[in-house]
């Protein structure tokens, strides 16, 4: 197909004072039919901390039945209880996982497995050693076809500290690398195309209230009069996003810079309102991720929702978001199985959140989500065992990954198994990765 004067560059921007705005695949776009080899690969890694719950099937059998963490049954033949219900929508693109662990890690009292989730290194309290993390083994890769090799995200910010990090990526030297939590930092990126902070218009900008959509308004007037309809419907569709994004990190704001203060749940006022609602920060931050894998700024992203060890302030998201008198760290050393199983569910609603929100953008390959490998889980169980890690698998259909499953494993399979299996269907090729002994093994990746 020759270039027509309308054919649009796939890194074409929108501009305004102090902006640009990176534009996601429209059909203007397309010169050729999109190529095998250009398919974007992508992975992301979100982790809850302190564990799930699961109460014993042979005291409590029908507490289990509700309540627990993972299905009820196995392979195809399986029932979401109560706690992943919101995950019923997308059950043929995701696996549920059990029984995986890291061998370096079982003797371990779970707050420190957290340090070890995607390494699978020996961090024993006697002996901290940890590994680069998968997640940076890959940007090392497939990251070089991206702006920005990777995005490391977390509630916190920062490292935190050894056995108590904040940060689910460590670099190749096995150090923590700090990662982002300001919404405002973090998304200012998007719209710059040399990267770093927001340039001194742009800031003079939001000091006026000016939003990226308002800035770049008449270049995307411009743009739209040489679309089709399709892509006009799609650029709108694109901005009115954007635009929802930045509203809630306006509201945002209004509490992120105040710090967390200690207290006591009897002395406070848990009729919040939306500015200091944790259902929209963690959802805000995932509409950014999903905005950057529609924008190919980068490919690979970790999420970490919480710290460990009721640190942080994912320890109050129970009371704020749930309306239950317990911190996470204190529901994960109880026995209150039904307001466990709520928040565990509050949890995954924002992994079903992006699930759905992948499934329903589409670029030149198809749904976001069919290119996509993303990870959901903890580095241990109930009460920070840290074996049989809860985790779920979706997306990467194109890779020939097979979904609708609980599939079950035990201690003999290292949980790095999986992550090699993973850096594969992303054209990552390697047979080992940290103490893996090979592929992991079923039918759940088909290559």
């Amino acid at each position: 197909m020759s270039r027509k004067s309308w054919h649009l560059d796939r890194r074409s921007f929108l501009t305004g004072v102090g902006v640009s705005l990176t534009l996601p695949y429209l059909e203007a776009m397309a010169t050729t039919a999109p190529s095998v080899t250009d398919v974007p690969k992508r992975l992301c890694y979100m982790y809850f901390p302190n564990g799930c719950g699961i109460p014993n099937k042979d005291k409590t059998p029908e507490e289990h039945k509700q309540w627990s963490w993972f299905p009820m049954g196995e392979g195809k033949d399986f029932t979401f209880t109560n706690t992943l219900s919101c995950m019923e929508p997308h059950r043929d693109d995701l696996t549920v996982i059990g029984g995986l662990s890291h061998p370096r890690s079982r003797q371990l009292l779970g707050h420190l497995a957290g340090d070890s989730w995607l390494t699978g290194g020996d961090v024993g309290a006697s002996n901290y050693a940890n590994n680069i993390s998968v997640d940076q083994v890959a940007a090392q890769q497939i990251g070089q076809n991206t702006r920005y090799k990777s995005f490391v995200l977390s509630a916190d910010g920062g490292v935190g500290y050894q056995s108590r990090v904040s940060t689910l990526s460590f670099d190749d030297a096995g150090k923590p690398i700090p990662s982002e939590h300001r919404h405002r930092e973090i998304f200012e990126r998007y719209f710059s195309p040399n990267g770093g902070a927001a340039t001194a218009e742009r800031r003079k900008e939001i000091a006026r209230g000016k939003k990226i959509v308002d800035l770049i308004l008449e270049d995307s007037k411009r743009l739209n009069r040489k679309l089709g309809s399709r892509d006009q419907a799609k650029l709108d569709e694109f901005l009115t996003s954007l635009s929802s994004v930045e509203d809630q990190i306006n509201r945002n704001e209004s509490w992120l810079d105040t710090p967390m203060k200690p207290f006591n749940a009897d002395h406070i006022n848990f009729e919040v309102d939306a500015t200091k609602n944790p259902t929209n920060y963690i959802r805000s931050m995932i509409d950014i991720m999903v905005l950057g894998f529609q924008t190919d700024v980068t490919r690979v992203m970790t999420y970490m929702m919480a710290r460990e060890d009721g640190i942080g302030f994912g320890d109050h998201f129970p009371r704020l978001a749930c309306g239950i008198n317990t911190g996470h760290h204190g529901l994960s050393h109880s026995s209150q199985w039904e307001n466990w199983s709520t928040y565990d569910a509050w949890l995954a609603s924002h992994y079903s959140y992006m699930i759905d929100k992948m499934k329903n953008i589409n670029d030149e390959h198809g749904r976001l989500l069919d290119n996509t490998l993303m990870l959901f889980g903890s580095a241990c169980s109930t009460t920070h065992n840290a074996r049989n890690y809860p985790l779920l698998l979706a997306g990467g259909k194109n890779f020939g990954v097979n979904h609708g499953t609980y599939a079950r494993y035990d201690d003999s399979v290292p949980m790095n198994n999986l992550f090699v299996s993973m850096l594969n269907a992303v054209d990552v090729k390697t047979e080992r990765f940290s103490d893996s002994d090979g592929h992991l093994k079923g039918d759940i990746f088909t290559t």
